[in-house]
């Protein structure tokens, strides 16, 4: 495992603030805003279709704290682009928004430095302010929008965005998910093109490397992974690019990038300050999470006996909530994952909390793997790799 500490040049221009939004491309985006809602504690904020003069995409968001995810799906029959994304990859993330300063800057760097444009700055307002975008395309089909406030901008969400039509009682009834920004989005890549997107990022967006972790220390009895994180200047951005190395069977990675037809937003990890409250709640509201074996708990009681660290939450109830627990000398985190979040072995989500510590579960890798080949064998996806160490394609 390495942590970087070498930024790069300060940026006098085009600084990249932090998450913005993400914008699912999925089959029905009513139905997947209120799955959102109903399982992780999401609330609804902003509408734009037939009703706002939106007239061949429908946009339900929704809303957690700092958290916001956009659910968009196609209005008309014949939609070329958003149908044959569906019949690609199913439901999953389309765009990464950032929020930056400084739109036209960071347009500019990236194109001369080889960055697909997907579309050039354009500026959209209404009464409630003016705001620029940019779409610029990363891995696979995935875009990021970046979008800059041209005026303080006092709208539900976006111009062109109006109130939800509907607000479901059911939600207030609920307890409450407790999960408060987005602490990393993870790409997952296709072998051996972990090196050049992490080179993208670097390169076009002047992100840095953060951390990274290789597949000898990342390993079960079947498989493996690689990873590098990368980041903006302030570290406010942290996106993971894994790719699975190889295994004695195909490796979970693999099985994502069969499934997803390609690279793409493999989970998003979700920031709580009180992981227990939010797993306990999460599970009350329905979300599935995976589970890691009662060997895993003992294993880390034994290690935790000599650790520089003490960790303040009790034991035997992380345990009984299947929360992972990953430290270092200075500090410990406590993570959690859910299964796929649609039919596809594709997008899930992680609920973490950091007590001090900025790493990304790497002691909890195998465990995670183990958990993850278990249902993968549910699957009939936990196959042996061809003589010639390639995984079946799906596509």
């Amino acid at each position: 495992m390495t942590s970087y500490t070498d930024k790069g040049e300060k940026h006098a221009k085009g600084r990249f603030i932090n998450f913005h939004h993400l914008t699912f491309w999925v089959g029905n985006a009513k139905q997947a805003a209120a799955y959102y809602c109903d399982k992780m504690g999401f609330e609804p904020l902003a509408y734009k279709g037939l009703e706002t003069g939106s007239r061949e995409v429908v946009s339900h968001v929704i809303r957690q704290d700092k958290i916001i995810f956009a659910f968009e799906s196609a209005l008309n029959p014949g939609n070329e682009e958003m149908g044959e994304h569906m019949i690609k990859h199913g439901d999953g993330v389309k765009d990464i928004a950032f929020h930056v300063e400084d739109c036209d800057f960071i347009i500019k760097t990236a194109k001369e430095r080889g960055a697909v444009i997907v579309k050039e700055p354009w500026v959209e307002q209404d009464s409630h302010g003016k705001v620029k975008y940019a779409v610029i395309q990363t891995y696979g089909d995935t875009t990021h929008t970046l979008i800059e406030y041209l005026s303080p901008y006092k709208g539900l969400f976006l111009p062109g965005y109006k109130q939800p039509l509907f607000k479901d009682p059911l939600l207030a009834k609920l307890p409450p998910g407790g999960l408060s920004f987005i602490d990393h989005i993870v790409g997952n890549q296709p072998d051996d093109q972990m090196l050049p997107v992490t080179d993208w990022y670097q390169k076009c967006l002047l992100f840095h490397r953060f951390w990274s972790i290789d597949d000898k220390q990342i390993h079960t009895q079947y498989s493996s992974l690689r990873s590098i994180v990368v980041t903006n200047y302030e570290e406010t951005i942290k996106m993971p690019i894994n790719e699975p190395a190889a295994g004695k069977k195909i490796s979970q990675i693999q099985e994502y990038v069969d499934y997803n037809g390609g690279p793409g937003v493999q989970h998003i990890a979700l920031n709580t300050s009180n992981i227990i409250q939010s797993v306990v709640n999460l599970r009350a509201r329905g979300m599935e999470f995976l589970a890691a074996p009662d060997m895993y708990y003992e294993n880390l009681r034994r290690n935790l006996k000599t650790a520089k660290i003490k960790v303040k939450e009790d034991l035997d109830r992380l345990q009984e909530l299947k929360i992972l627990v990953d430290f270092d000398d200075k500090g410990y985190l406590l993570q959690i994952f859910t299964k796929p979040v649609q039919d596809r072995p594709t997008l899930f989500l992680e609920i973490i909390q950091r007590h001090n510590h900025s790493g990304f579960g790497a002691g909890n890798f195998k465990s995670l793997f183990e958990a993850i080949e278990k249902d993968q064998d549910a699957r009939g996806n936990l196959t042996a790799l061809t003589p010639e160490g390639e995984a079946k394609a799906f596509y």
